[in-house]
């Protein structure tokens, strides 16, 4: 499409967004998401048809300042906080979708290497999980307990202490992306490679199943933040490598607010993982086979949901308004 079509085509539509903007047109906060969306579907077509064009230029300051406007509408607290989890985290999810793609193979790669190192390298566990953990899970094993290094300490202080210890490593693999995204793909290769050998630790010694009903009771929240996290920290680093038609401290600052606001999404997550943990995985074997499953499976559902399939949900929602709302 030749630019002079483009911008004839939606100058009406942009006109109006910044009357929004000025104020002379009223637009409650589900309205102006649209305009948003709309604008910023608008923004990667200039970006890659006229990326060094004034229109690509007044389309950045225009979402930039649109943007800006969504959040100095006044709302009641509570309902900016189910605002936030709601719908400006799944948009945010949805934009940056391919980012949580790569997370999520960088890490099956990463486990699989784990896994492969493990079974051809009988040394390899001690040398991850380090040789009195070993030792102790192997002496659990053969007792029959798989899950007995859970069982240790009390519930609340266990609790704690992993709720912790799993938000600083979760802080890390976001933080670590300053470095061009490098720091976070070496702290995710760290923990999906101490995973793969961990579960391969478990199956050679026959005791897959029973680990695993303990494992990922746990695990799926632990898990699964932990990629997005390393999610938020490849969008943080591409922000610095590919500013686009910002410029990199611009870029940088836009790429910290979404990547942190997507991070902030996973603390609670995290602080589920951490009570299974602490209350839950250390009863793992003493639970019927089916409340297993029920807690790994909802809990599966539920964050897969949420970072999966809502996303496109809310955006589709908001899309479909976006016309009435520019109206």
């Amino acid at each position: 499409m030749r630019e002079v079509y483009f911008i004839k085509q939606n100058k009406e539509k942009w006109l109006g967004i910044e009357q929004v903007i000025q104020g002379k047109i009223k637009k409650n906060p589900d309205d102006l998401s649209s305009l948003y969306i709309n604008l910023i579907n608008d923004l990667s077509f200039a970006q890659t048809y006229y990326p060094k064009s004034n229109t690509t230029v007044y389309l950045n300051h225009l979402s930039s300042q649109i943007f800006q406007k969504i959040y100095k509408t006044k709302r009641v607290e509570e309902n900016r906080f189910i605002y936030f989890f709601r719908t400006e985290v799944p948009l945010l999810v949805y934009h940056y979708r391919r980012y949580l793609m790569y997370a999520f193979l960088f890490f099956i790669l990463f486990t699989s290497i784990g896994v492969l190192s493990g079974a051809y390298d009988k040394d390899f566990a001690n040398i991850i999980l380090g040789e009195n953990y070993v030792n102790e899970t192997i002496e659990n094993i053969k007792k029959g307990n798989a899950v007995g290094v859970y069982q240790s300490g009390s519930t609340w202080g266990s609790t704690i202490g992993i709720i912790f210890n799993n938000i600083g490593v979760g802080a890390k693999l976001y933080i670590y992306g300053i470095m061009g995204g490098v720091g976070t793909l070496f702290a995710l290769l760290s923990n999906s490679v101490m995973l793969g050998s961990f579960q391969y630790f478990f199956y050679d010694y026959g005791a897959l199943k029973d680990s695993a009903r303990g494992i990922w009771l746990h695990g799926v929240f632990e898990i699964f933040a932990m990629v997005v996290e390393a999610m938020c920290g490849l969008i943080l680093g591409a922000s610095i490598l590919f500013p686009r038609t910002f410029s990199r401290f611009n870029s940088f600052k836009k790429g910290f607010k979404d990547s942190f606001k997507i991070f902030l999404s996973t603390i609670p997550f995290t602080i589920c993982a951490g009570i299974i943990e602490g209350y839950v995985t250390r009863h793992a074997l003493k639970m019927p086979l089916g409340v297993n499953l029920a807690i790994i499976i909802s809990s599966l559902a539920i964050i897969g949901f949420y970072y999966f399939v809502y996303p496109s949900v809310v955006y589709k929602k908001i899309n479909n308004h976006t016309h009435d709302a520019v109206l």
